[in-house]
């Protein structure tokens, strides 16, 4: 996280910021972050919340999750828009959805802006001060309307009249603070000395062509245009004309208004976007060589074996679980299914240091404990306080009917019999690695036998959690019901059909995979 202390920088106001996630760890980290910035802050835990909150608080400033129960984020800021407010209050989303679908549902809804988790601190800080900026030119253009309401004898905006030849009749005080002209300097000047070229030239052709009963242009209608002032600088304007009839001389009476301070926090919201936008393409871009170098390392020739059946689903679009496989050079079988901590790109770059070192000791028949040992020293040099990889590894020896298994963190695995019942079960009794100092107790091991033809059933918390509409989970009993209905090569298809029916259309929260190994009667 960064932290560069409190903003001191007396221009940008302190902002009141309603935060809004189901995760209260996201909730207190956000909360002590944005407190460091100078900020004060409300909190919600779901969109129903957040509704309730912006009504009561009117906060500057919305950071809104999207994946919430309740009512999730598209739904709340849709809501949040829907409501009557004589400001504009920014939405920001914060979510792990971070495909191009997503971004354009968040800005339909009402988003003004988007951001990836696990959160880059550094941006959302730049990104705050951003937010401080736009509010603050926000504030200014609304004190300035205030005045103007309040002001009635004193307008601010330009008044000029004109004549039918273009000549200026009268103009008022407001002339001089926009224009740099004093009002006599202006009386009795042609109205197009205010018009850059080309309109300096064509105005009085067209003045004239209207007063002879020619179709008007402008009559009557708001629009912007281009002034400019005495200096020769040139500046955006609203400008309204109407037509009076005064002691039987046709008069023409322009409002015109200095519009640039709009026109730089329209011309801000553009640039944000814009922003937004190419941090987007460039995490796209990151992301697609990420995933490259990750399937380097997880797409494996050794997965081919015919021992093996598997499948992962990610529930982002990179998976923290891992499946790897690899013979010995006495033709023993080794497998890993690993399960780290958290999802996306995170969680896939912490399960690296595991693939190398079981690629690199399991061709050379290393002992089980042995390569426990080496990748839970790696994991605690390599990992971060809070992180670590839930494991379970096993070496399978045809030949001798017997089996070595380490189980850290993962769920119980299984021994399943030609009949689809479990015939042994391997309950967890290590911690994941990452988490302890190796000892001699987190290396130990179980062994087991088999006489007829098993298969070794390995999965992660993702494939028996996973609930339904109704907050069921899949448990084991829908891994042993769809095992057992099919044949023991199609077993793993079964089980990920299964899962999709029990899901009816939803996404896991969490990666899922599952493992079966054979281990077959003959050699």
């Amino acid at each position: 996280m960064n932290t560069r202390g409190q903003m001191t920088t007396d221009a940008l106001p302190a902002l009141r910021i309603l935060v809004v996630d189901d995760n209260r760890t996201n909730l207190q980290i956000l909360q002590v972050f944005l407190k460091k910035l100078g900020h004060t802050t409300i909190s919600g835990e779901n969109g129903e919340q957040a509704i309730e909150l912006c009504i009561a608080h009117k906060p500057d400033l919305i950071l809104l999750d999207i994946m919430m129960p309740v009512m999730d984020g598209f739904e709340a800021a849709r809501r949040i828009r829907a409501q009557p407010c004589d400001h504009w209050i920014p939405i920001m989303f914060l979510s792990a959805l971070d495909r191009d679908e997503n971004l354009v549902t968040g800005l339909e809804a009402g988003g003004d802006d988007f951001m990836s988790k696990p959160i880059n601190f550094v941006v959302l800080e730049a990104k705050m001060r951003s937010m401080q900026r736009m509010l603050l030119l926000q504030r200014r253009v609304v004190e300035s309307l205030k005045r103007i309401e309040a002001i009635s004898d004193n307008v601010l905006d330009a008044i000029i009249t004109i004549d039918t030849i273009g000549r200026i009749v009268t103009c008022n005080a407001s002339c001089e603070r926009i224009f740099g002209w004093t009002p006599p300097e202006m009386t009795g000047q042609n109205v197009k000395m205010l018009m850059p070229q080309p309109h300096r030239s064509e105005h009085d052709t067209y003045l004239d062509k209207y007063v002879r009963g020619g179709p008007p242009q402008i009559i009557g209608v708001g629009r912007e245009v281009v002034a400019v002032r005495k200096d020769g600088s040139l500046f955006p304007a609203e400008l309204g004309v109407t037509e009076i009839l005064f002691d039987n001389e046709r008069l023409f009476v322009g409002i015109l208004r200095d519009i640039s301070e709009r026109k730089a926090s329209e011309r801000k919201l553009r640039e944000n976007a814009e922003q937004l936008q190419r941090y987007f393409e460039e995490t796209e871009a990151e992301n697609r060589l990420a995933r490259e170098l990750i399937d380097r390392q997880l797409l494996r020739p050794e997965l081919n074996d015919s021992q093996l059946h598997f499948f992962i689903t990610p529930a982002q679009n990179f998976s923290g679980d891992i499946i790897a496989a690899a013979r010995s050079r006495d033709g023993k079988l080794y497998a890993v299914l690993a399960d780290a901590t958290g999802h996306g790109l995170t969680a896939a770059i912490s399960t690296l240091p595991v693939l190398s070192i079981f690629y690199g000791m399991a061709p050379f028949g290393a002992p089980l404990s042995e390569m426990v040992g080496e990748i839970n020293m790696k994991l605690r040099q390599s990992m971060p306080v809070g992180r670590f990889v839930a494991a379970t590894l096993v070496c399978i020896d045809n030949k001798s009917k017997t089996g070595e298994i380490w189980i850290g963190g993962t769920p119980e695995c299984m021994l399943i019999g030609p009949d689809g019942r479990v015939t042994q079960r391997f309950a967890p009794q290590q911690l994941p690695l990452g988490i302890i100092d190796t000892n001699d107790e987190l290396l130990e091991t179980v062994h087991f036998k088999w006489e007829k033809t098993n298969q070794l059933a390995i999965f992660s918390d993702g494939l028996i959690e996973a609930a339904n509409r109704e907050g069921v989970q899949f448990g084991n009993q829908g891994l042993l019901l769809a095992m057992g209905t099919a044949a023991l090569g199609q077993r793993h298809q079964a089980v990920r059909h299964a899962l999709q029916l029990h899901l009816d259309g939803l996404t896991a929260h969490d990666d899922v995979s599952l493992l079966l190994i054979e281990c077959p009667e003959n050699s």
